[in-house]
């Protein structure tokens, strides 16, 4: 029976150390712990990596404290823009949708564009129509208002400036969220979900959704989920460049994961990090922030969850 394992993130770069308090950290942590079990469980009942990444962020999703589904930041309209993508690595098969609203789950949308269409990525209103053709209910606006996030988008409204969800300058919520796992079979998979930029325009989107930028899975090496600057990791194809290193030039997971996060993206401009999993079940997390929000938890008994550079 193969290594089973899952890793998550919920975005990279965080709050700087001494304004994180106790009972914030806690909270991030226990967030964390319980999307990791959600999907561990499914992995351990001999369930596919693709259920368990799907489980994990949808759980995530459901957090206000992480900018994906519930908590999603807001536009410049002010209004919430999802995106979301999701690969398994035996077949390459993927789902992806962007600037959707009103939809609680992104991923499992982008589950249902992989499962249940011909096509790999929809976005804006035909993405709408799909998710109403397959019976999604919208939610009110009110379900995605978080006060926090609101008062983030007060403080740039009417302005040309738009801000990562994870810089520095921030003091509250971070980031993406995602999930990457390996299967009994030794199946991998990568799921990743986003709420995008505070005070976005013009339907800006992102690195998440798009398959081989901030997502990507193939069982011949690795499954990715990235967080991070967007921009930078698509003109990086981030997400295929950690899976190329190992293909080709015959890396192991960690030398190539590393390699693109502490060398490839910072030379680009970037920061940001990523997760990563190998059909052996080996997990590697690199960040080249402060910090990144992340877990993970193998058959072998390791488990982790930490938010800062330990």
């Amino acid at each position: 029976m193969n290594k089973i394992s899952i890793a998550i993130h919920g975005g990279a770069g965080t709050l700087l150390k001494g304004q994180m308090t106790a009972e914030k950290e806690a909270a991030y942590k226990k967030a964390l712990d319980t999307a990791l079990e959600k999907g561990y469980a499914i992995l351990k009942t001999g369930g596919s990596s693709v259920d368990a990444v799907a489980a994990s962020v949808q759980l995530l999703e459901d957090s206000p404290l992480f900018n994906a589904g519930k908590g999603s930041v807001f536009t410049a309209e002010g209004s919430h823009e999802m995106d979301a993508a999701i690969m398994e690595g035996k077949t390459l098969q993927a789902g992806a949708v962007s600037l959707i609203t009103g939809i609680k789950n992104p991923v499992l949308l982008a589950r249902d564009v992989m499962e249940k269409s011909e096509h790999v990525f929809l976005a804006g209103e035909g993405a709408m129509q799909f998710a109403k053709s397959n019976g999604y209910t919208l939610e009110d606006e009110t379900y995605f208002y978080d006060e926090l996030r609101y008062k983030q988008w007060q403080d740039i409204k009417g302005s040309d400036s738009f801000q990562l969800d994870h810089s520095v300058k921030k003091d509250s919520k971070f980031g993406t969220v995602g999930a990457v796992a390996c299967d009994v079979n030794g199946t991998v998979a990568a799921a990743t979900s986003t709420g995008g930029m505070t005070n976005k325009k013009w339907g800006r989107v992102g690195d998440s959704p798009m398959i081989g930028a901030g997502n990507y899975a193939n069982n011949a090496t690795c499954a990715v989920s990235c967080t991070g600057s967007g921009e930078f990791f698509i003109r990086g194809v981030v997400a295929y460049d950690v899976s190329c290193l190992m293909e080709y030039k015959g890396w192991s997971l960690d030398e190539a994961a590393s390699e693109v996060i502490q060398k490839r993206v910072l030379a680009l401009g970037g920061d940001g990090g990523l997760i990563a999993v190998d059909a052996k079940g080996n997990i590697s997390m690199p960040f080249n922030t402060e910090g990144m929000y992340r877990a993970s938890k193998t058959s072998e008994g390791i488990k982790e969850i930490a938010i800062y550079k330990e």
